[in-house]
């Protein structure tokens, strides 16, 4: 059978091929760890070493450029996805500064150089200066594997590789079109037409076909991200219908899809492993397959031209990063962030270089030095970026406030097995993520004959959960407990796993006059101290369209204040939704202020009312998408009101089209008392206010 198989070299055996590719992406990053050398440098010195200008043991073939390509479009649609949307339009005006001076400082020096010193004509030296204005964020995977993703410095270079890209392909459309004689008033409508018509389509009509197919792809999650795949190489293809390259739709395609995939979500980790995995690598392998050493060795005018782009480039990149920190007062660290993160050129430089070759504008020898510069500035981007990042992380992980002194220990008790995996996946929303506890779902049965019978059969249903829990890389610890009843059994996990908050389901009937939810869940709140939430999904959690939070008078004298208001933000992060607080004025104050002071960044808006009377009437104003959480109290708190044992009722009887969680905030123990202004105020007072 050897006989059979070609094992000449280049190796043209699709099979032999895609296993030499596997290999390098399996051996290089473990190799180079040890040698505490970003495995980004390591896949582009593969390319090199591997491909036709190296010892040519592959061809860049039709599938290392398709499989490229992939990656390219990948590590632009990745940036959009995982960009703090909130931080990104706070800083819309910081990321257009510094959009525009990394691309006027760089295009205006490099067009001087080679205007005046290589003596080029005034088109092909703006094209071989728009060379190195754009970059790609080739460091990217560092940043996110670093956690650093939604800090200022990341989220305004991303907002900064938008602007400048779009104004270099910009450039380089009217330098192409001058050149072939199209210049005139059509041209141009055309061409700015066509691109406002591509970013409205993109970032209004996308996102609600996505909401639509997600709803109808519930639980499919192969399917969700096929979809997704669709989304982006449809916008990518979009972009160059309009005259733009293909990076720029996948770009936005990531910010359309943005709210839509939740950050801790089985899909995001999915559109991560494979991405990081398999594509992004084979774009940096064919990336490397690219340079030819040797012409520099051969070529004077490729060494000069090499030379001049591989030494202004860095320069000018730091520059910008350097003029950004001044004016908006970032640190020494979130600079060289900025720098390292915008100094590696890829694909924009290719599209530049390869157009100007075709039309005739740049010989060989610019070719070659575009390719030099990709290497150079690659391996700068991947060292300077793993150095300062890590130094940073470690700064930050030491200036994260505590909010709470206990870490977030969720319990899922687990009735109905249809609402398994949404109480999971909100129950990972809600938990801290720079903490490491698990998920606890508990499985309770009955202590009669058939106990063991039922403690298997409950926890091989649960199997299920764990598996599509372990999809968002989250811990999850299955809980059995056999005991007299469920709400004991239910009592003593909460006692012996140290719980700090139970997400339960709630089929929304009421069952009796004086029982709101039930025995079970009305027998937790009367005997447990820890933050209860009871909640009634109907849409899928990820085409959550806004938060509505209906607040309690004296919410913010509860012990469990900032517990839930961290629990919604974080909520409200992961869904991309804005949050609506609603409550009287003072109380209000007070939860603008905790937002305010607290991570992470939310869009809030603060609508006060009169009373609770309003509740029932509220309906009107949301739309089915929208999720409403109204803030409970248990019998003898601060915050209690008699009449808010009535709010489940209303939920249950008008709000059935919407998604809502009745949340009890921790309290102080029935005994205590809180001091309110100096005056201790005793538990099991109700407040002054008849709210409904």
């Amino acid at each position: 059978m050897l006989l059979n198989v070609d094992l000449t070299i280049p190796f043209e055996e699709p099979v032999l091929i895609f296993t030499v590719v596997l290999l390098v992406i399996l051996v290089v990053p473990f190799v180079l760890n040890k040698l505490r050398i970003p495995g980004i440098v390591g896949m582009i010195v593969a390319g090199v070493i591997l491909g036709p200008n190296g010892l040519h043991i592959l061809n860049r073939d039709a599938s290392i450029v398709l499989f490229g390509t992939v990656g390219l479009l990948y590590i632009m649609f990745q940036a959009g996805l995982e960009i703090d949307m909130i931080d990104f339009k706070r800083y819309k005006v910081r990321s257009l500064v510094f959009g525009t001076l990394t691309f006027l400082i760089p295009i205006s020096v490099g067009t001087v150089v080679f205007l005046y010193l290589h003596d080029y004509d005034l088109k092909p030296a703006i094209l071989l200066a728009s060379m190195f204005a754009p970059h790609t964020l080739l460091a990217y995977p560092i940043i996110s594997r670093l956690g650093l993703s939604k800090n200022e410095a990341v989220t305004l270079t991303i907002g900064g590789t938008l602007i400048t890209d779009t104004a270099v392909l910009f450039v380089l459309a009217i330098i192409i079109n001058s050149t072939h004689g199209e210049s005139g008033a059509s041209f141009w409508i055309f061409m700015i037409s066509g691109m406002i018509l591509f970013v409205a389509l993109v970032l209004w009509l996308f996102p609600k076909i996505a909401s639509y197919m997600f709803k109808q792809l519930e639980g499919e999650k192969g399917a969700q991200y096929i979809f997704v795949l669709t989304v982006v190489f449809a916008a990518a293809f979009l972009s160059e219908v309009a005259g733009m390259e293909a990076i720029i739709g996948a770009f936005l395609a990531g910010l359309a899809l943005n709210p839509l995939i939740p950050h801790t979500s089985a899909l995001m980790n999915r559109i991560e492993f494979v991405g990081n995995s398999i594509f992004i690598p084979f774009f940096l392998i064919s990336t490397g397959m690219l340079v030819d050493l040797t012409v520099l060795f051969t070529d004077t005018n490729a060494m000069l031209i090499a030379g001049t782009i591989v030494v202004l480039a860095p320069i000018t990149k730091y520059a910008a990063a350097y003029l950004t920190q001044k004016f908006f007062g970032f640190s020494v660290m979130q600079r060289n962030l900025i720098f390292g993160l915008s100094s590696a050129h890829a694909a924009a430089t290719l599209a530049v270089v390869l157009a100007g070759f075709e039309i005739g504008l740049l010989g060989e020898s610019a070719l070659n030095g575009a390719v030099v510069l990709i290497l150079v500035s690659s391996m700068v981007s991947s060292f300077s970026t793993e150095k300062v990042g890590r130094a940073l992380a470690i700064l930050e992980s030491r200036r994260k406030p505590d909010i709470s002194q206990k870490p977030d220990r969720i319990l899922v008790p687990i009735g109905n097995p249809k609402t398994i995996e949404s109480l999971i996946d909100l129950s990972i929303m809600l938990k801290n993520p720079s903490q490491k506890e698990p998920i606890y779902p508990l499985a309770v049965v009955i202590d009669n004959e058939h106990a063991e019978e039922e403690i298997y059969k409950k926890n091989k249903m649960l199997q299920e959960t764990i598996t599509h829990a372990s999809a968002t890389d989250n811990d999850v610890q299955l809980v059995s407990k056999i005991d007299v009843n469920v709400a004991s059994g239910i009592l003593r996990a909460i006692k012996e796993l140290m719980i700090t908050e139970v997400v339960l389901g709630w089929n929304a009937k009421i069952t009796t006059r004086d029982r709101i939810f039930g025995s079970v869940l009305d027998s937790l709140l009367d005997n447990t101290d820890e933050m209860i939430l009871v909640c009634k999904l109907i849409q899928p959690l990820n085409t959550t369209g806004r938060i509505v939070v209906i607040a309690p008078t004296n919410a913010e004298l509860e012990r469990g204040f900032i517990r839930w208001i961290r629990s919604i933000k974080l909520l409200s992060q992961q869904l991309g939704a804005p949050v609506v607080f609603r409550g009287r004025k003072r109380t209000l104050n007070k939860i603008r202020g905790a937002v305010k002071e607290t991570k992470p960044s939310i869009e809030a808006e603060f609508s006060s009312y009169k009373n609770l009377n309003e509740f029932a009437t509220m309906k009107s104003e949301l739309k089915k998408d929208d999720m409403v959480i109204v803030v409970s109290a248990r019998r003898g708190t601060v915050s209690y009101n008699s009449n808010l044992d009535y709010v489940p009722r209303v939920l249950s009887r008008d709000y059935k089209d919407n998604s809502f969680i009745v949340l009890y905030p921790e309290q102080y123990p029935l005994h205590q008392t809180v001091p309110v202004k100096g005056v201790p105020i005793a538990y099991g007072r109700e407040g002054e206010d008849d709210e409904i």
